[in-house]
């Protein structure tokens, strides 16, 4: 019986990918956005509380953290600052994965503050030929993870109560950008920065600022829309009774936790309400963790459409980086399990105090400070030199 239904789910799939090949674009999109209407006029009660707090989401935790960091990313690029970062941390961080020195800043972005301004600031550096475009697809695959904040703060100690849960994740995200740049197929580049330092000092500061401002302004706004609009939609889907029937015969063919496949299903649209269905599963804690690592390095189809916003203008192939995105959540998951399985990370959250935690992570960082602190001054020293 539960090979035949096998059989009955393969050959649906296969009609469904034969009628989507066949079907143009826009009657495609035409019908799905004709759904979407329907259901919000079937259920505006749903649509516009889903939607009140996709705006407070992104009032109160999107805009406040992204608006003044592009304000100040971009007025330190109006004045060199990619240069600066470039020569300071260039060959540490872009030497080993082939990648230009220009590439430096767009990297150490993705890492502070993550998805989506490594793409954005990606192609920045295409729009300002910095770098070429096979550079510029490969960069938004490497510099393309998760928030620390959000990882740590939201996800692990919010959703899953352990900060220490939080860092695996983090350590796992960030490992599995790192692969892909070495994975990904690249060439040797010539590790050259033009030396042009302070020749800006003429630019008009109350220009630059107002610029930066205005620009900041229509990407957060185009961000926010992303955020309400993909909070309506994965509400409309998971208030529906088909996807409660999907994951109920996913559920029966495969004896998989309910609320994982839905979270996992849901995740795949919307990174955060995924992983919030996650956490509150009846399941191992082991298997939380995987399936939360891929869908942080997968990102999910909002991150994806935000990522798109940037790229749309350029001939850059979505459908690369999607599927670049599908491996390295594999990788994510991978790299979870094994320091997961470490016995160095695996020690019980319960007799290890989060002020005990907290206190390793600060001395570890001191740590790789102090240790970072002579190549910091030595590239300074060379900073304003000329060759």
């Amino acid at each position: 019986m539960r090979f035949l239904l096998y059989i009955i789910f393969l050959f649906i799939f296969i009609l469904v990918y034969k009628l989507l090949k066949t079907i143009s674009k826009s009657i495609l999109v035409t019908c799905i956005c004709t759904l979407l209407i329907l259901q919000i006029i079937l259920a505006p009660k749903l649509c516009i509380s889903s939607a009140v707090t996709g705006v407070k989401l992104f009032i109160e935790k999107v805009f406040p953290s992204l608006f003044p960091f592009l304000v100040v990313s971009s007025i330190m690029m109006n004045y060199d600052g990619i240069e600066i970062y470039s020569k300071m941390f260039g060959r540490l961080i872009c030497k080993p994965l082939k990648l230009p020195l220009q590439c430096t800043f767009v990297i150490i972005v993705s890492i502070l503050c993550g998805y989506p301004l490594g793409a954005k600031y990606a192609c920045d550096l295409y729009e300002q030929k910095l770098i070429d475009l096979k550079t510029c697809q490969r960069l938004i695959n490497i510099a393309s993870n998760a928030s620390p904040l959000f990882i740590i703060g939201s996800v692990g100690t919010s959703m899953l109560g352990s900060s220490h849960i939080g860092y695996i994740l983090l350590i796992s995200n960030y490992l599995s950008c790192l692969v892909m740049g070495i994975i990904l197929p690249g060439k040797a580049v010539n590790q050259k920065v033009v030396h042009n330092i302070l020749t800006n000092n003429r630019k008009n500061i109350g220009n630059i600022v107002k610029t930066s401002i205005d620009n900041s302004i229509t990407t957060c706004l185009s961000i926010g829309g992303f955020v309400i609009l993909f909070s309506v939609i994965t509400s409309i889907i998971k208030s529906n009774i088909l996807f409660d029937i999907a994951v109920k015969n996913i559920n029966l063919l495969t004896s998989v936790n309910i609320d994982l496949i839905s979270g996992t299903l849901l995740g795949l649209i919307e990174m955060t309400n995924g992983c919030y269905l996650i956490s509150i599963a009846s399941i191992d804690l082991y298997i939380k963790v995987i399936s939360i690592s891929f869908l942080l390095s997968f990102s999910g189809l909002s991150i994806i459409s935000q990522v798109y916003s940037f790229t749309y203008k350029y001939n850059l192939s979505m459908k690369k980086y999607i599927l670049r995105k599908i491996v390295q959540g594999f990788i994510g998951s991978v790299i979870s399990i094994v320091i997961y399985k470490n016995p160095i990370f695996n020690f019980s959250v319960q007799t290890f105090s989060i002020k005990h935690n907290n206190n390793y992570t600060i001395h570890l960082i001191f740590i790789i400070i102090l240790l970072l602190i002579p190549y910091i001054f030595r590239r300074f020293n060379k900073l304003f030199h000329t060759s």
